[in-house]
């Protein structure tokens, strides 16, 4: 292996392990594994949505909470977050 790529794995490592302040995530879409059935959750400039029906009623459900948790630091400071239904999360 050259020496360059070995540079660029090497800082590819670097960047993984300080994901937390290189990485914020803006847009996304996710297959969520419920317990009995798949939903589609989005993430679109700090709105969330999911397929799931506890969501079209509530505008929160289990799924986006869960990705929030898994998100937690890599999500804007400005985006809203249902997560104040949860007790903190520390990383």
């Amino acid at each position: 292996m050259d020496s360059a790529m070995i540079g660029k794995i090497m800082k590819a490592k670097r960047y993984a392990d300080e994901r937390y302040e290189r990485l914020q995530f803006r847009r996304f879409e996710v297959i969520f594994k419920g317990d009995h059935r798949d939903h589609l959750i989005q993430y679109d400039e700090g709105d969330w949505s999911c397929t799931c029906d506890f969501f079209k009623q509530r505008g929160v459900c289990s799924h986006t909470m869960t990705m929030e948790r898994v998100l937690n630091g890599m999500l804007p400071d400005w985006a809203p977050a249902a997560n104040h239904y949860m007790e903190p999360v520390f990383a």
